[in-house]
């Protein structure tokens, strides 16, 4: 399929080393996924779904140990410790490679190893990176599929090029002990083994779209982004672009499909989705920000995935789409989830492939769950109902804001607006969720997800703060900066804001400030509305409500000030000085200093 002698190379070194007993091409055609679906089915590892009701959907399950993204099993091979930082794990690329290379040898014997071609972003476009992935799992290769763009164009585009992105997994015995997902940004080098779950073996998402692009992105000038990217149409047909980043947990895929209230959709406001997870941003020669979803998918957690938080999800998962580790509803052949409906199938099979006896189910044990917690579906994008025509665009889309938010019960108001950029990449870098009684460990601790790209950023994360700082010098028209709260408790743990589609009243508020249609107030933190400004029209919330949602609880951002130095301290002595000088400038203005 390709005479690139770079690629040809690789594949040979690669197959010498894992034995595969035949290498076959994925050339992005119907005829040969058909064909490979028919056999994963004929083996057991994926299984036919009724195909009137789910038509072109099957059913997955990982092995018992392999249901997560592992971040203590992944890691940074650069060669100087430092350059992969405090936050990444790190291994020298000589250590790494050596030890893998035992785990992969023969790894594939008896097996076959698959070759996919593939882009993130439209083939030919300016945004796009290529890269090849050779896989032992049609699992994976299915997956990749739906998620990325494969084909022989891909390898026309790459022509003679060195330049893709190398990944190779194998399957291996899935061992954990012997689980590794290890990077090496400056090999353009993905190595994934002992994994079949899809966080750690689609090596084109958060492995290539985030950790090696971020690197890529801070050498050639652009960013690489854990941000939604969604168009918020107004009745004159007008669109305007948000990239937003939360950590997990906090609503991301339901904002990126978010469905307007009915005061807003009565007078022809739309929202589409550009991306629900991953946003590639460069410069454009207007001066603006420009960005694209790099994937072709939507890898989504499936429980609490309903017709009341995300219908625009949920009829995407209606066809063309592989469910992985939920329950198998024997009733009809189809699939269920915790959090679907109140209606759990009485024959059923859990996502382990035991029976399943739905009366045995308890909310707070997650044991007793029929769909595992992390399950997943992997779907086409362009079956989305809300999916933005401008989806297939290279250029892709202008924005207008960037929205960071966290789940915080007390300290962050509903919405403030930075500064300036500089002032917004420290926003940014202080992002903070506190764990609540689903999550693992103690309530309400404080854990710092700076742009939510912890788990994310290929190299030292003080760096990558200059990056962003960087960034802001070279936009002429940059995107003015948000951060918003929607989980703001009352006195008795109740969420006050009622979330969901109504969230869309504070992106018009946000758009309204970027078009200085409004004004703000200032306080220490930042702007934040005035109360009068965020639309309650519809909603059983006083103006009285609204400005408690807005309020700065002045204590607790001084408390939260000493967890901001301890994240700073532990990310180590590259934070910008720069950020240092704003968290400076916000104790100022608390009184602390």
């Amino acid at each position: 399929m390709t005479k690139n002698q770079h690629v040809l190379n690789w594949i040979n070194e690669m197959a010498a080393m894992t034995q595969p007993d035949k290498i076959v091409w994925i050339d992005g055609s119907e005829e040969q996924a058909e064909q490979l679906r028919a056999e994963a089915c004929s083996t057991g590892e994926m299984i036919k779904l009724n195909q009137e009701l789910l038509p072109n959907c099957y059913l997955h399950r990982t092995a018992i140990n392999d249901v997560a993204r592992v971040e203590g099993r992944t890691f940074i091979c650069t060669s100087k410790k430092e350059d992969a930082g405090n936050i990444n794990n790190w291994m020298a690329p000589a250590e790494a490679y050596s030890k893998l290379s035992k785990l992969y040898t023969g790894a594939m014997k008896g097996r076959t190893m698959y070759v996919i071609p593939y882009s993130m972003g439209i083939v030919n476009s300016d945004f796009a990176k290529y890269g090849i992935e050779l896989t032992d799992s049609i699992y994976v290769v299915l997956n990749m599929l739906i998620m990325t763009r494969v084909g022989t164009n891909v390898l026309e585009a790459l022509g003679d090029s060195p330049d893709f992105i190398k990944g190779l997994h194998a399957k291996a015995d899935i061992d954990e002990e012997n689980r590794y997902i290890v990077h090496f940004p400056e090999d353009n080098t993905i190595w994934s083994v002992n994994s079949g779950y899809g966080g750690n073996v689609l090596l084109g998402k958060k492995c290539f779209a985030l950790r090696i692009a971020s690197y890529l992105g801070r050498k050639e000038g652009w960013m690489a982004e854990h941000m939604l990217i969604l168009g918020l149409e107004y009745p004159d047909g007008d669109i305007k672009y948000i990239g937003a980043a939360f950590p997990s947990a906090c609503g991301k895929t339901n904002l990126a499909m978010l469905i307007p209230p009915e005061i807003y959709k009565s007078k022809g406001y739309k929202v589409w989705c550009v991306g629900d997870d991953i946003a590639w941003l460069r410069v454009g020669s207007d001066g603006r920000l420009w960005a694209v979803n790099p994937e072709n998918g939507f890898f989504g957690v499936a429980p609490g995935t309903n017709e009341k938080s995300n219908p625009n999800a949920l009829a995407t998962t209606k066809r063309d789409t592989i469910f992985t580790n939920v329950v198998h509803n024997l009733e009809n052949n189809t699939v269920w989830w915790e959090g679907l409906d109140n209606n759990p199938p009485a024959n059923a099979i859990d996502w382990k492939g035991q029976k399943w006896d739905y009366t045995k189910y308890n909310k707070s044990d997650k044991s007793t769950c029929g769909a595992h917690p992390n399950s997943r579906f992997t779907a086409k994008a362009i079956n989305c109902p809300c999916i933005s025509k401008e989806f297939n665009n290279p250029a892709g889309v202008p924005i207008s804001a960037i929205v960071f938010g966290g789940r915080r019960a007390k300290t962050a108001p509903l919405v403030y607006q930075s500064k300036n950029w500089q002032h917004g990449t420290f926003v940014g870098s202080i992002m903070a969720s506190e764990t609540t009684a689903a999550a693992a460990g103690a309530v309400g601790v404080v854990r710092r997800d700076p742009m939510a790209m912890r788990p994310f950023v290929g190299y030292d994360m003080g760096d990558y703060f200059a990056h962003w700082l960087e960034m802001g010098k070279k936009i002429p028209n940059p995107p003015k900066i948000f951060n918003v709260n929607w989980f703001r408790l009352d006195n008795e743990g109740h969420f006050i804001w009622p979330g969901f589609g109504d969230n869309m009243r504070v992106l018009m508020w946000i758009l309204d400030r970027c078009a200085d249609k409004v004004g703000a107030v200032e306080t220490p933190i930042g702007y934040v509305p005035n109360a009068e400004d965020i639309n309650i029209e519809g909603l059983d919330l006083t103006i009285d409500t609204i400005r408690e949602l807005l309020s700065v609880d002045v204590e607790a951002w001084k408390e939260d000030v000493s967890n901001i130095h301890e994240f700073y301290n532990l990310v180590g002595d590259r934070v910008p000085a720069e950020l240092k000088e704003e968290l400076a400038a916000l104790e100022a203005r608390l009184g602390l200093i």
